[in-house]
């Protein structure tokens, strides 16, 4: 089984065991269970406990891996690609010949977002904090890079569209650059908040969403999945299908040790990994 490190946003009741997401083979089903049995090579999503060598999760947060996909890849699917998929797919409803601006795009649905930004035919721009990590954004596909500690974010992206500004601001970071990022939108511009990566929730003048016209959009993927079930099994599916395409593809830049859980996760608040991190029990 693999599991790939994450954080909640939510706390849960101690003691616990975290992990989100996994992969791995049934070993028992409930006497209720219809359609997967003991064998089944499976991908779930569940509120935690995946850091494990075994887990009871519902049959609800199941679907199974696809044929020929190995287990530390099913294993990085669901939380990243999922929040990044009703982000840009179903919230800001990214379309062909659209400019998104992804903010913080050296992490998991960072370049999620840029895979699915592409696959609907749109024209990406990239904003990280190094040339390592713009380096790892370029090679999943993203038009314009703009490294944000070394330059003027709201000018970059000024010059980077030609001074219309972005469509789609894609922001699972927060901050100091939340400000900047949304003064540079177009016309009916959609600002989706994800996250706050950074740690620092911004605060952001109304006038500036009157003065573009444009939308602030929340992003809860956790809690559309557990509401809008077919929905999000939907947009699983053509997931699945854009990766048998080779559109989308995660970024596992390490795996670690079921014992080093604890380094996987200092790693990924220190921000030394890109893109998504797994674990093998």
């Amino acid at each position: 089984m693999s599991t790939r490190a994450s954080a909640s946003s939510l706390a849960p009741e101690l003691p616990f065991t975290p992990g989100n997401e996994l992969s791995g083979v049934i070993r028992e089903v409930g006497p209720d269970v219809a359609g997967f049995k003991a064998g089944d090579k499976v991908i779930a999503f569940t509120s935690h406990g995946a850091f494990a060598q075994q887990v009871v999760v519902p049959q609800q947060a199941l679907m199974p891996v696809p044929p020929g996909m190995d287990f530390d890849t099913a294993a990085a699917i669901t939380l990243t690609y999922g929040t990044s998929h009703h982000a840009v797919v179903d919230r800001a409803v990214l379309k062909e010949g659209e400019t998104m601006l992804v903010l913080g795009t050296a992490g998991g649905v960072g370049l999620a977002a840029i895979e699915i930004g592409k696959a609907l035919g749109a024209r990406v721009i990239a904003a990280a904090s190094s040339e390592e990590k713009l380096a790892v954004c370029r090679e999943h596909g993203a038009d314009v890079t703009i490294n944000y500690e070394t330059e003027d974010l709201r000018e970059a992206v000024k010059v980077a569209t030609g001074g219309k500004g972005p469509d789609v601001i894609y922001d699972p970071v927060g901050g100091k650059f939340a400000e900047p990022a949304f003064r540079s939108i177009g016309w009916r511009g959609r600002y989706l908040v994800v996250g706050f990566a950074n740690g620092e929730i911004p605060k952001l003048p109304l006038n500036l969403m009157l003065l573009k016209g444009a939308s602030l959009v929340g992003v809860f993927w956790g809690e559309f999945a557990k509401r809008e079930l077919k929905a999000n099994m939907a947009a699983m599916r053509q997931l699945m299908g854009w990766m048998a395409e080779g559109k989308v593809r995660p970024h596992i830049s390490a795996c670690y040790k079921l014992v080093d859980t604890a380094q996987a996760l200092n790693d990924m608040a220190a921000r030394k990994v890109t893109g998504k991190v797994v674990i093998n029990p």
